[in-house]
């Protein structure tokens, strides 16, 4: 795991670990009520990832590998094109589809992982 590494995705970790106490991230952890893990690889998936657990049964985000078992999904992705998708800007089906993203555990875990459980970003 590479710690030093800054990823565009940190900033997106970082909203939404506040979203998830807002009502909409509660909404998130009753509707969904998943676990996912998400390595971010720099450049290429499976090379100096970093990962994150996005916990919607208990409403938070944390740093590094999920520790309580196996998360329900977890996801692989390359830095620029997390973004992509997290930002609504590509179709999670279209990237997995074309290889920029990678999925392991339950298919209709993965499926529920759709860009509007990240935070929108504000308009400036």
């Amino acid at each position: 795991m590479a710690g030093s590494t800054n990823l565009k995705s940190d900033a997106i970790m970082e909203q939404m670990k506040l979203h998830m106490s807002t009502d909409a991230g509660k909404q998130l952890k009753e509707n969904i009520g998943l676990v996912y893990q998400i390595n971010i690889a720099p450049k290429k998936i499976g090379f100096n990832e970093k990962s994150f657990v996005v916990d919607l049964k208990k409403g938070e985000v944390k740093d590094g590998p999920y520790e309580d078992g196996k998360p329900d999904a977890t996801f692989s992705f390359k830095d620029d094109d997390f973004v992509k998708i997290a930002t609504g800007k590509m179709n999670p089906q279209i990237a997995f589809m074309r290889g920029a993203m990678k999925i392991k555990g339950s298919i209709s875990a993965a499926q529920k992982f759709t860009p509007d459980i990240f935070p929108k970003p504000s308009k400036m």
